[in-house]
């Protein structure tokens, strides 16, 4: 069940692992880069991924250049392999074994269900934990995340949106300023912090309302589109196609969908909540206090960046999460739960 080199890890109920993994906005020029020169499980991912997407994506990854890398039809994709990357060396090593069996070198139902408890994302995280919980296999995955993107981007060039993070203002307050300026809350982060999306100019003006109103900030932030809102309806709609020709099985473990922060077993809820969160809010802040309430109080931030570990902290600082990105933070890791 886990371990460096040939010395096992053993996890007990108790121990086991939530699972979270990064949205939208957490790439960067050179993840991956270190995992998939250190480790044959990571390689195994990128290889793969660029076959299945017939272009190079570890290249874009790896060395950007980042005008491309930030685009959203690149980033979904780039971010969702460089975390099944990340879980992929991680279980490895905890298994201390070669994952999966030749030509297909990936994590198996058995090595999730041997070191994982719950898996959850954040937005685009969310396809990502539903491979993690072996609900949907990574090709399918990865295509699925590649139409996402592809949508989206052009839902968003169509109907030009914003996002605002509003900052120390009761949601209440923040909800009636959006349905008085016509646009939507988006993101339920952490305590505090609250994102709204729509029209530019409509996040704009509910961005100052909720300064008059005495927000502590209000932050529009630096996104291609009005990610969460009705402006994502025509990819939505695009989506249901794509997710009517995907296999979706049961999670095999607990798996939280940002749409109503529940666990979700039913194969054709889950197909219906990852349409619907298109143009709907992401609950993460009761999705990760569910969490914490079913006894999970150590969690793996799988991917690029640390946000939400960040989050976490707001949300409820007793619960542990370590964010982990490059071979050495994993090694580290896996002494520390020894």
């Amino acid at each position: 069940m886990g371990g460096i080199g040939d010395r096992m890890v053993t996890l007990d109920e108790s121990k086991k692992l939530g699972f979270i993994f990064p949205g939208q906005g957490a790439q960067e020029i050179g993840m991956g880069k270190e995992l998939y020169a250190m480790s044959p499980a990571a390689r195994w991912v990128y290889d793969k991924a660029c076959e299945v997407l017939g272009k190079d994506i570890k290249k874009l990854c790896f060395e950007g250049p980042e005008e491309e890398l930030t685009t959203t039809v690149n980033s979904q994709p780039a971010i969702f392999v460089t975390s099944i990357a990340t879980l992929n060396v991680l279980v490895e090593k905890m298994k201390g074994m070669p994952v999966g069996v030749e030509g297909r070198e990936i994590f198996s139902v058995d090595d999730i269900k041997a070191i994982g408890r719950v898996a959850m994302g954040m937005s685009l995280g969310e396809p990502t934990s539903l491979v993690a919980s072996c609900a949907i296999s990574f090709e399918d995955g990865l295509r699925f995340v590649q139409k996402r993107g592809l949508f989206m981007d052009e839902a968003a060039q169509k109907q030009p949106g914003k996002m605002a993070s509003i900052l120390g203002l009761d949601l209440k307050k923040i909800e009636e300023i959006c349905i008085g300026v016509g646009c939507q809350v988006a993101n339920l982060n952490a305590p505090g912090q609250v994102v709204i999306s729509g029209y530019a100019e409509r996040v704009e003006l509910a961005a100052d309302l909720a300064k008059n109103a005495g927000a502590k900030r209000a932050i529009v932030l630096n996104v291609s589109g009005a990610f969460h809102s009705e402006l994502m309806l025509p990819a939505k709609e695009k989506l249901k196609e794509v997710l009517s020709g995907i296999t979706i099985s049961e999670p095999v473990i607990d798996f939280i969908s940002n749409l109503d922060a529940e666990v979700t077993r039913d194969p054709e809820k889950i197909r219906t909540n990852l349409a619907n969160q298109l143009d709907n809010r992401t609950l993460w802040e009761n999705s990760f206090r569910n969490a914490i309430a079913k006894g999970v109080t150590g969690y793996v931030e799988i991917g690029p960046g640390s946000v939400l570990k960040g989050l976490a902290r707001k949300i409820d600082d007793k619960a542990s999460v370590t964010s982990l990105h490059t071979t050495a933070e994993i090694d580290a890791f896996i002494q520390s739960i020894k």
